[in-house]
């Protein structure tokens, strides 16, 4: 045991709430947003004000420092050093007190900022400082960085709606500081620390020297953002009381530990809004018209760029957010209007549009109401996950993100910034928040170079002079961290500096607090993620090479790149209150270790360490991917395209190379097998999964859980069932409609047998030609054991196979459908990674039963006429990677074509099951706590309120799996008697097909 962890295990001790110093936890808080990384001491996971104190004494004897985090969102580094991290978002979530009357809220720092409204919004009213990352941001980090939003024109930042603070100060004692304090500065009897920081206030910044100092230093009045350094300019209140709210917030956690907020609240905002989305050719004519757009009283304008336009085309979830965008723009305004009716909204869009046209700005405008509002606010808000879905390693980086000055200059600053660029071979992106006049700015460069790791500083210091020529504020949102804290004394000069380098003094002399921010910060190019492994803190680390990858990373430029992706904004935080797939494990355990994030960033550190002879050997990274349910959420919903699932495929099998399967995998991918043995005598083998007994051995070798229910085999073999029909049935003429080759994958052939069936008589009814597509398996099994290279034999012969079928003359009539959504979707989405000539399939013919129902629907060859009219509640949960990557909008139109059906979509997100995850008695109580967040309670609730027995109830569920866990938990009946069978949306079609 080394000094550290001696240390560590006596301070654990003493402590009420976790401490964390393993490998894994450290690197999962060395980094947050920003481009930066350090190994932190320890995590603590703080539950209890009382441990404050004794990590206070435990940092002054150690010589280290404190860190607040909340969900880690922050862009400059702010959470990010080498001492203990204090996480607050574990358990200090609670929202303490709502008065109504007076408008405010007591609450913990760790509170979620949507969660908060969700919660305030029965009150009609909600707090209005936002952010982009508003769905798993916490209010903590927002005080910390004086956070604001896409609706600061109007609200302002979080500084102007705090009204009260609780901390810990760094003696260890408590104080309450409020934004109206008075105090009498010749009375010194009082010497508690608390004290003496309030008459340092009265008395320094009362003076009025110091008035005139800071306000011949600071950002012009025009700059509302003004985010850089100690807010020493805003300490005396208008009335001559002191503020010294106005100095914690935005001060990155570095005076003062805070324990608990009390926050003033806004009414709800009228309920009628509309957006004016203007398109542009040039970024100049966008910002020119800004200037004309404000004359009209908008709420909130927003600039997006052609690059932002770019990536979302690029990531699966905000592609479908692009309705509004109008060929190819190189930047678009977002005006948004707030009225009390839709009328003076549409004076408003009407004035905004002529005088906009009057001045020949813009090609297009795009009018969005109603629920499409937000779908262009998500678009907007994913921009900084956006943009690192850009290919290879040169990224817009965020360096000069934050900069403001007043709208007026805006045009003039961001043309003299573009030419000092173009200067130096550098292009950009620009988008945010452009009525308050602070776009984010960043630049593209490839921070594993050297060379540009060089001109990361370059740029940073031309801005921060370009910035101060404007009266600028170097950071408007963000915060200073370790990005802007060594220009804090360029933009202010060195008599402004020594000031707030004696208030840090005051507050903290012996720099407890999160050291390095602010003041003393390090050169902003050190302490690199490229430097991360690195000896010295200023040394780029050599990027990783692997000679042999299993999947084909080329898309990427590489599977390191691939894995770099990932740059921190945490949109796999937010909570099932959300909707989505992203993230399960997280959303069951919200450990930060679970969190997509987390495992990006474990790969990155450790693949990348070069000590380690083979880094696909590391049990940590293993042990962090195991709790991965392959749900393919992050592909979708990750902005960078962070596909965890696609990763931890390939570590398997690298993984097990050097280790070699154990018996429970092998088994596993021998499930097949074993199935179709049993199909010789269905009863036999159905006995040994259902025996007491056997079942129970069974169990054990693969470890499954006890209590899991082993998959048995349909009593009538699928093939049997089909030739009956066929030898019964005259096939029916096709005329111009498709001819259906039947996908009948690994699942469904053995253990569904029913309902590939049910498709056959579906389809049929609906006359299109029913033949077996020449494929058994998809490999789907093989990939989630990590058993790549069997899953690439797979793949190879089923492309073999249908490069064969689709070369007959009439393929272009054929369409091949499969019914489970893993096996079906793996043919566009691993085989073109696992083989090249998989890339040349017709993926539009390849297609799960729901896109080819929903294709023939439009075509106008089936319609609801042909199905019952009965009416009937459908409950519909859809599969884990069907929502991820084409989402479930097919399966409704399916299902629509039940006219009398009463159709609810449950927003779950994954069933917990994933597979054969649920069943490994590992991750038995991990599955049944994300079934149970969301999908089973909605089940249950959805069938408590059916009282009609006459009228019937079903649950469709698309995966064999979601089916499984739902059979698993679902109480078979409510107080009524009513039953749902749990049911393919196939088989529920099937069952009330008018047609014979």
């Amino acid at each position: 045991m080394n000094k550290n962890e001696k240390a560590l295990k006596q301070l654990s001790g003493r402590l009420h709430s976790p401490l964390l110093w393993d490998k894994a936890t450290r690197i999962a808080y060395s980094t947050d947003a920003s481009a930066y990384a350090e190994m932190p001491l320890a995590v603590c996971l703080i539950k209890d004000e009382r441990d404050l104190p004794v990590l206070i004494d435990f940092a002054k004897k150690h010589n280290t420092t404190l860190i607040p985090r909340s969900a880690g969102t922050s862009l400059a580094g702010q959470v990010v050093g080498s001492g203990i991290v204090i996480d607050v978002s574990r358990y200090w979530n609670k929202i303490l007190e709502i008065n109504e009357q007076e408008r405010w809220v007591r609450l913990q720092p760790g509170v979620v900022l949507d969660e908060l409204n969700a919660a305030l919004k029965p009150y009609s009213l909600f707090f209005s400082p936002e952010t982009s990352t508003s769905n798993r941001c916490c209010v903590g980090g927002m005080f910390g960085n004086n956070s604001c939003g896409s609706h600061s024109l109007i609200y302002g930042s979080t500084r102007q709606h705090v009204l009260e603070a609780k901390v810990i100060l760094s003696n260890g004692c408590k104080a309450t500081f409020s934004n109206k304090m008075t105090i009498d500065a010749k009375d010194k009897t009082d010497q508690s620390l608390q004290q003496v920081i309030l008459r340092y206030i009265a008395e320094l910044y009362t003076r009025e020297d110091t008035r005139q100092l800071l306000e011949r230093n600071f950002p012009s009045k025009d700059v509302t953002r003004r985010n850089n350094g100690y807010a020493l300019d805003a300490l005396i209140n208008e009335d001559g009381t002191l503020n010294p709210i106005a100095l914690l917030c935005g001060s990155e956690g570095t005076l003062a530990f805070t324990t608990e907020l009390r926050l003033d609240l806004q009414p709800l905002p009228a309920k009628e809004k509309a957006l004016l989305c203007v398109h542009f050719d040039k970024l100049q004519d966008a910002l020119e018209a800004n200037l004309i757009a404000l004359q009209h009283n908008p709420v909130a304008i927003e600039l997006i760029d052609r690059n932002i336009v770019e990536a979302a085309a690029r990531n699966i979830t905000q592609r479908r957010n692009m309705f509004f965008i109008e060929g190819k723009p190189e930047a678009i305004l977002i005006i948004e209007f707030c009225k009390p009716t839709t009328e003076e909204i549409d004076a408003q869009i009407a004035e905004t549009t002529a005088a906009l046209k009057a001045a020949n700005f813009g090609y297009a405008e795009t009018i969005v109401r109603n629920e499409d509002i937000k779908r262009v606010w998500d678009l907007r808000k994913a921009g900084l996950g956006l943009l690192s879905n850009v290919v290879g390693s040169r990224k817009p980086v965020p360096v000069i993100e934050d900069t403001a000055v007043a709208p007026s200059v805006l045009p003039q600053y961001i043309a003299e910034h573009k030419a000092l660029l173009d200067e130096m071979g550098l292009s950009c992106v620009y988008y945010a928040h452009i009525s308050v006049g602070e776009l984010h700015l960043r630049p593209v460069l490839d921070l594993s170079s050297e060379e540009d790791v060089v001109k990361f500083r370059q740029v940073a210091d031309m801005t921060a002079r370009l910035v101060k020529k404007y009266r600028g504020s170097l950071s408007g949102e963000h915060g200073d961290g370790r990005l802007r804290g060594c220009f804090i004394p360029l933009m202010y000069g060195n008599a402004v500096y020594e000031l707030m380098k004696a208030m840090k003094n005051l507050w903290d002399p012996h720099n407890v607090f999160n050291k390095g921010k602010i003041i003393d910060t390090p050169s902003m190019n050190t302490h690199l993620r490229s430097q991360f492994l690195s000896p010295k803190p200023d040394i780029i680390h050599p990027v990783p090479q692997f000679k042999k990858t299993y999947f084909d990373f080329d898309f990427a430029e590489g599977l390191f790149n691939k894995i770099s992706q990932c740059n921190g904004s945490a949109d796999c935080r937010k909570s099932t209150m959300f909707g989505g797939t992203m993230c399960p494990s997280f959303r069951s355990s919200h450990s930060e270790l679970d969190t997509p994030r987390a495992r990006a960033n474990m790969l990155r550190v450790l693949l990348s360490d070069n000590k380690d002879k083979n880094p696909f050997a590391s049990k940590e990274i293993k042990q962090v991917l195991d709790e991965c349910l392959l749900c393919k959420g992050c592909k979708s919903e990750c902005p960078s395209n962070t596909d965890v699932a696609l990763l931890k495929m390939e570590f398997l099998q690298h993984y097990y190379k050097h280790y070699g399967y154990p018996l429970p995998v092998l088994l596993m991918n021998a499930l097949t097998t074993f199935q179709r043995i049993g199909t010789l005598c269905p009863s036999i083998y159905n006995w040994f999964m259902q025996n007491k007994a056997t079942s129970y051995i069974i169990k054990a070798i693969m470890h499954f859980h006890q209590e899991r229910t082993l998959p048995l085999l349909h009593k009538k073999s699928f093939m049997s069932q089909y030739k009956a029909f066929i030898s019964a049935h005259t096939a029916p003429k096709a005329d111009n409609k498709p001819v259906i080759y039947l996908f009948v994958d690994e699942f469904t052939r053995f253990q569904d047998a029913n309902i590939a069936f049910d498709a056959v008589k579906l389809f049929s009814a609906l006359g299109y030609r029913v033949n077996i597509a020449p494929m058994s398996q998809s490999g789907r099994i093989a990939l989630s054991k990590g058993m790549v290279k069997r899953a690439k034999r797979i793949a190879k012969r089923n492309i073999k196979a249908l490069e064969h079928l689709f070369a007959q003359a009439d393929s272009k009539n054929i369409v091949v459908v499969g019914l489970e959504p893993s096996t079906v979707l793996s043919f566009r989405d691993e085989y073109p990674l696992l083989c090249r000539n998989g890339r040349k399939l017709p993926q539009s013919q390849i297609l799960l039963y729901d896109e080819f129902i929903s294709n023939e629907i439009d075509k106008g060859n089936i319609n609801s006429e042909q199905f019952s009219n009965q009416s009937m509640e459908i409950m519909l949960h859809c599969h884990c990677q069907q929502k991820s990557l084409i989402g479930s909008q097919f399966t409704e139109k399916c299902l629509g074509l039940l006219s009398g059906a009463n159709l609810q979509t449950i927003d779950a997100g994954c069933c917990g099951m994933a597979g054969s995850f649920g069943y490994d008695k590992r991750n038995f109580e991990r599955s049944k706590a994300i079934a149970h967040s969301v999908l089973i309670p909605t089940l249950c609730s959805a069938l408590e309120a059916h009282s009609d027995a006459t009228k019937p109830a079903y649950v469709a569920a698309v995966g064999t799996s979601c089916r499984e866990q739902i059979n698993h938990w679902l109480p078979q009946s409510n107080i009524y008697g009513v039953k749902a069978p749990i049911l393919h949306p196939i088989s529920l079609l099937s069952m009330h097909i008018r047609m014979s």
